[in-house]
């Protein structure tokens, strides 16, 4: 790519001879004995085309990033010469590394036995002249070690659109029974175990909106959503996308899929989805949104069967354009309500459990005490109280604590909220299961 550019596209015409003697060069090659040409680049389409017809690159050969049994041979590969502990299972590994490329392994492996090394430099005496051999025995490469190395080593067809892991796990969430559920049964079960559906003749749900009001977790639930199913996500940030610029907008969402069809399985997930998906019935649409609503149209159509989900988040269910939830593109419309009682409750828990509480504070008290509260709010609750145990300079979190911060924190739900969504779910296409029992997911 770098002495054969697109002659359109060359600014100086040293590039445009360039690439003109090339040609004249290969097209006499058949007189030149055995001679084959090879040339490798990572952007094959800055080439010029006339370069990419049979007579002169008469294949094409892509090297993409390596799938299960790919990672799992380059890791036995570069695995072979290290002492590795009992607890690796290398074929698990190698389904973890989704978007790993091979250099990328390689790095992973080299950390992993860094990450070994420095937890026996204590025993080492670097003032000798060798180290003795029990030392050099007792160093193992533990499956904690290439945990620890996956933070640091970042996938490189995942590099531009990197999101760390945040570690999201079901029982993090609290309440949600429904959405979990609703969740797990379509996506995770697709991605995991795509034989069931396989099974019944039917194909696996392409993506999900989460719509309610702020604060009620939807964001969380799409993170958590990435762990259970073992998938890389890709959080996408309307406004982010979007563009002055013709066509840049939808370049980007072109981008984004293709990365995510590059680390499938893929969950991309794109928050405040009604900036990017407006009805195109609208008059003023100077940022090019028509546009934007119909690349993603498009590629969504073709990503579900690379592997690639697509989650939407919104507030805003009634600004987003019909066409994105039928089914085949957005089948799972979930609302994410107000949390009721039992799920303020297991909120509260999981947001208070490292806090050091006075012994006499009743949880479920508080959980009655906050209706009308969302998640965010119950976590400002918690806090508010935490710093007013800091100004009192307490070592434990009283009752009076969490009583001084109900004054401070304020319920978002009102009844108005619930109200308009309500009706918003008259007028959307609605997927909430029947209700199941709570202790499904702890």
């Amino acid at each position: 790519d770098a002495i054969a550019p697109k002659r359109e596209e060359a600014f100086g015409d040293v590039e445009k001879r360039v690439v003109a003697q090339l040609l004249a060069l290969m097209d006499g090659m058949s007189d030149r004995g055995q001679v084959i040409v090879l040339g490798a680049t990572n952007r094959s389409e800055s080439l010029d085309p006339a370069l990419r017809r049979p007579g002169r690159f008469d294949r094409e050969i892509e090297i993409g990033v390596p799938n299960v049994e790919g990672r799992l041979e380059i890791l036995q590969i570069h695995t072979r010469g290290m002492p590795l502990s009992e607890d690796i299972n290398l074929q698990e590994l190698a389904a973890r590394l989704h978007g790993y490329t091979g250099a990328d392994i390689k790095a992973l492996c080299r950390e992993a036995a860094m990450k070994a090394l420095r937890r026996c430099l204590p025993e080492i005496e670097l003032e000798g002249d060798r180290i003795s051999h029990e030392i050099l025995e007792s160093i193992m490469i533990s499956d904690r070690d290439f945990k620890e190395g996956m933070k640091e080593i970042i996938p490189t067809a995942m590099r531009e659109f990197y999101v760390e892991a945040a570690g999201v796990k079901w029982e993090d969430v609290g309440g949600l029974y429904e959405a979990k559920r609703t969740l797990h049964d379509n996506l995770i079960t697709g991605i995991k175990d795509p034989e069931k559906f396989a099974k019944m003749g039917i194909r696996p749900s392409k993506g999900a909106l989460l719509y309610g009001p702020p604060g009620t977790g939807k964001s969380l639930l799409a993170k958590a959503l990435a762990t259970e199913s073992n998938a890389n996500i890709i959080v996408v940030r309307g406004p982010e996308v979007l563009s002055k610029w013709v066509g840049e907008s939808e370049k980007a969402i072109r981008e984004i899929f293709r990365k995510a069809k590059t680390s499938s399985p893929c969950i991309v997930v794109f928050d405040e989805l009604d900036s990017l998906a407006r009805p195109r019935a609208h008059e003023d649409d100077l940022m090019g949104n028509e546009r934007v609503l119909s690349q993603i149209l498009t590629e969504m159509d073709d990503a579900g069967s690379a592997g690639v989900i697509v989650v939407g988040i919104t507030n805003r269910p009634d600004l987003i354009d019909t066409s994105l939830l039928r089914p085949g593109r957005l089948d799972l419309i979930l609302y994410v309500g107000p949390p009721d009682e039992k799920a303020r409750l297991e909120i509260i828990k999981i947001t208070s459990k490292s806090m050091p509480l006075a012994s006499d504070i009743d949880l479920e008290v508080i959980a009655q005490s906050s209706k009308n509260f969302s998640g965010a709010d119950l976590l400002a609750l918690c806090r508010e109280a935490g710093v007013h145990a800091l100004r009192r300079s307490a070592d434990v979190i009283s009752n009076t604590d969490f009583a001084n911060a109900a004054r401070m924190v304020r319920p978002s739900i009102t009844k108005d909220v619930e109200d308009w969504y309500e009706s918003m779910k008259k007028n959307i296409t609605y997927a909430m299961p029947k209700p199941i029992d709570k202790t499904f997911y702890g």
